[in-house]
């Protein structure tokens, strides 16, 4: 009687030895699943590049996350299905028939608290620390479990196939940028990220999905000089011109025959005047086209992207936009590049009655007709869509169908759009307000 006593004792502490030892593996499992999918990529690599091996470890492991999550799901499914049969056992020889439903509720709340929640928590809160120390571990698992992973990653495939369910091994659940935006729209929602903060970056990411038709400046708002005017007008126009780079055509303004620079035109007229001490008369042999700057012609489809570079490759601030038939569309410099970035750069220049949002006593903005639904949205924080149309006129004129006559009211996209004033069949200025 004693020594089967002592034979049910010592099988009791044993079994329960496993079965704890069996928690703990499930445990390790579950945080390291969670610490591994949580842990940020990007605080990984930077740890990485300080010399951290165990977060370079966890880089390397997270090149296949499908490998990485079936092997994990393997060892934990494992051991928590032996911890649970074997605590079957122990306890249905301690209790009988009723050992099973003992077995069920303190394996249930067994796993739950000291294999699920208390180890996911950890994982959550320290992600890249537990990511790193766990890497060594998980790896020597991944490449044991390997075979069968890839045996059941096979059949789930070839089930999902029967059922029209394609998988792309080598694309990314959410693309890197749609996750920094999603990062960034959400930190701005809970007033951890400035809105300024906020746009700045995302201005720099959209670079690549913008073409430079959408931010260029319209050819009927370019300021040209006329090649065959009088070299005194020449001057008086640049002297009032607000640019310090100007378009020269010849004829037709269609015909761009160079771009002049203020600085120049001026140091040119200096030489042929002032050295000599000659009367301005003398101006009228000065031939604009011989101090004049190759026109730098790009097309209206290239990214903001693409642009930047060449305008850094090629030392230039300046380019004429032309369509596929090289018709001039308009023109972009580097600064309305850069502005998309930091928002509207101003100077001593700049006039104050060209600020395109105004807010009047009323609660209404009045916007001007050819500012950039991008622009808008920026300074109001709104979403209006930019799809269909690049500026606010255009959206209005997309949205009606027609060219609004003055005192029009239309409502879409839950806001009130007033038509102020139109020149032509441009809108100018109209008054939005939120509904």
């Amino acid at each position: 009687m004693d020594m089967s006593q002592a034979t049910v004792d010592s099988a009791f502490w044993i079994s329960a030895g496993i079965i704890l030892f069996l928690l703990v593996l499930s445990g390790f499992f579950s945080g390291s699943e969670t610490a591994l999918t949580a842990a940020s990529r990007g605080k990984l690599r930077t740890q990485a590049d300080k010399g951290s091996r165990g977060a370079q470890r966890a880089l390397a492991i997270t090149e296949d996350n499908e490998r990485l999550i079936g092997s994990v799901l393997l060892g934990n499914n494992l051991v928590n299905i032996l911890a649970a049969a074997l605590a079957t056992s122990l306890f249905t020889r301690l209790f009988g028939e009723s050992g099973v439903a003992i077995a069920t509720l303190v394996m249930t709340l067994l796993v739950l608290i000291f294999a699920e929640v208390l180890p996911k928590t950890y994982a959550i809160t320290n992600a890249e620390r537990a990511a790193a120390l766990v890497s060594r571990p998980i790896m020597l698992v991944v490449l044991v479990c390997s075979p069968l992973v890839s045996a059941v990653r096979f059949l789930v495939r070839g089930i999902l196939s029967l059922f029209g369910v394609k998988i792309d091994p080598d694309s990314n659940i959410l693309a890197v940028r749609e996750e920094i935006a999603g990062a960034l729209n959400l930190g701005h929602s809970e007033g951890v990220v400035e809105k300024e903060d906020r746009d700045r970056i995302l201005g720099a990411l959209d670079l690549r999905e913008r073409a430079v038709e959408e931010i260029m400046l319209h050819r009927s708002g370019i300021e040209m000089i006329d090649a065959a005017s009088d070299p005194t007008e020449m001057l008086e126009q640049c002297l009032q011109s607000n640019h310090t780079r100007l378009p020269v055509f010849r004829g037709d303004p269609e015909n761009i025959i160079g771009v002049i620079h203020a600085k120049d035109l001026l140091r040119a007229m200096y030489l042929q005047i002032g050295p000599t001490g000659r009367t301005p008369g003398s101006l009228k042999d000065f031939n604009i086209a011989d101090v004049a700057m190759k026109p730098y012609f790009v097309p209206e489809t290239s990214t903001l992207d693409e642009q930047m570079r060449q305008f850094l490759r090629r030392r230039t601030h300046f380019a004429l936009v032309v369509d596929e038939y090289g018709s001039l569309q308009g023109l972009i410099t580097l600064e309305d590049i850069l502005e998309e970035i930091v928002g509207e750069i101003t100077d001593e220049f700049d006039p104050d009655a060209d600020h395109p949002v105004k807010k009047a006593e009323d609660g209404q903005y009045i916007v001007d007709g050819a500012m950039t639904i991008r622009d808008l949205n920026r300074a109001t924080d709104w979403t209006l869509p930019d799809e269909e149309a690049n500026t606010v006129a255009g959206l209005v004129i997309h949205e009606a169908q027609m060219i609004p006559t003055a005192g029009q009211v239309f409502l879409f996209h839950g806001f009130r759009f007033e038509v102020t004033n139109r020149n032509g069949n441009r809108i100018t200025q109209l008054k939005i307000r939120e509904l």
